[in-house]
């Protein structure tokens, strides 16, 4: 497997904190994709659930835009799914139809791989982008 890029995130939840105390549905319908937002919109109104929720799509996000350089994708292409029924977490890339610089390289990408772990005010994130 031929490796496109590999990029890493950690973040400090209490900022993301603020910024979601400022503007919650603001940023959570700027960040997440269709079906995140979806899922989000599910969630109970516990304020700590919902910015655990957006810290690790952020860090899982940012360690993608690292891993798939030069492809810059907008928030939204990326969808980021938990551990659901014993399946593990993964990342898709969902180039939009739009034309951008980063479309001709689009091709280049294969598979994504995450890992993600959360401590008390810590979200780290990794992911490994293969090469097509």
């Amino acid at each position: 497997m031929p490796i496109h890029g590999i990029g890493v995130d950690i973040l400090h939840v209490p900022r993301l904190a603020s910024l979601f105390a400022r503007r919650p549905s603001r940023l959570a319908s700027r960040i997440l994709s269709v079906d995140e937002l979806s899922i989000y919109n599910t969630l109970s109104t516990n304020e700590q659930l919902r910015v655990r929720f957006l810290a690790v799509r952020w860090a899982v996000k940012e360690a993608a835009y690292k891993a798939l350089y030069p492809i810059r994708p907008t928030w939204k292409e990326l969808t980021f799914t938990s551990m659901i029924n014993g399946v593990k977490p993964s990342l898709l890339y969902h180039p939009s139809a739009r034309p951008s610089a980063s479309s001709d390289a689009s091709g280049n990408v294969g598979a994504l791989h995450v890992s993600v772990s959360h401590d008390g005010e810590y979200v780290f994130a990794s992911v490994l982008a293969e090469a097509q």
